[in-house]
């Protein structure tokens, strides 16, 4: 449906419920690694999140043309300066040393992004190179987040990409939900609505229950590394106190 509204009366959601989504989002794997390759299936994770600003760098291909180029540079600086808003991170835009790539790419010139990849992150996973490379015509669009080697949980960097063959609402709906993915909102759920962390699509954008997803992940009483176990009981009361509050810290 890839709706553009906020939810309403239809997608209602207390605190428990705040607090279940959030938990199968931020605290659940949606791929595990097996046999060098990225493998859909659930399973239970840790709580990991950016601990140091975000360089951003967005990376268009020949195919995107310069008017395009100025509607996405301004729609992902915008939900940039929203995310930032809502996490309390600094996310600035850069030219040199990213950490954080936003690619639009067509299917060729994604094939091709190998090189230039390594280029602009040299410490990017090949794994990840491998899969932007190979990512197939049906999927939309996808987030490579890397963790820290020390402790596992703390992004250093990330990689979006984005179809560039993609509409302008479709093309929206990825910045919006492949950015808040790579801030450590990782899996997706049937059961969370009205949310873009639903692979079921009904909405195109960021909502409010996303926002505060993003302010319970970005809450400084939770700790990177935590298991869904250690962080159920604070999950919990900072949803409360969100709802309690209007959705604001």
């Amino acid at each position: 449906m890839l709706r553009t509204d906020d939810g309403g009366a239809d997608t209602a959601f207390d605190a428990r419920q705040l607090a279940e989504n959030f938990e199968r989002i931020a605290l659940y794997d949606e791929y595990v690694l097996a046999r060098g390759r990225f493998s859909p299936r659930e399973t239970p994770s840790r709580l990991r999140r950016w601990e140091r600003p975000i360089r951003m760098q967005v990376v268009f291909g020949e195919s995107v043309s310069p008017e395009q180029r100025a509607r996405d540079r301004a729609a992902v600086a915008a939900h940039a300066e929203r995310l930032s808003g809502i996490s309390g991170l600094r996310i600035a835009e850069t030219v040199s040393q990213p950490n954080f790539l936003v690619l639009f790419l067509n299917l060729d010139e994604q094939r091709a992004i190998g090189p230039e990849l390594r280029r602009l992150m040299p410490r990017v996973s090949p794994l990840v190179v491998e899969e932007i490379e190979n990512s197939p015509r049906d999927i939309f669009c996808v987030a490579y987040a890397m963790a820290d080697e020390a402790d596992g949980s703390s992004y250093t960097g990330a990689v979006v990409l984005i179809k560039a063959e993609h509409p302008d609402l479709m093309r929206l709906s990825c910045i919006h939900e492949e950015m808040a993915q790579a801030m450590g909102l990782a899996n997706d759920s049937p059961q969370a609505r009205p949310s873009i962390f639903n692979d079921d699509e009904e909405f195109a954008l960021m909502t409010r229950h996303d926002e505060l997803l993003l302010r319970i992940l970005y809450d400084r009483r939770l700790r990177a590394g935590m298991t869904p176990a250690a962080a159920r009981p604070m999950v919990r009361r900072i949803a409360e106190e969100l709802l309690a509050a209007g959705g604001d810290t």
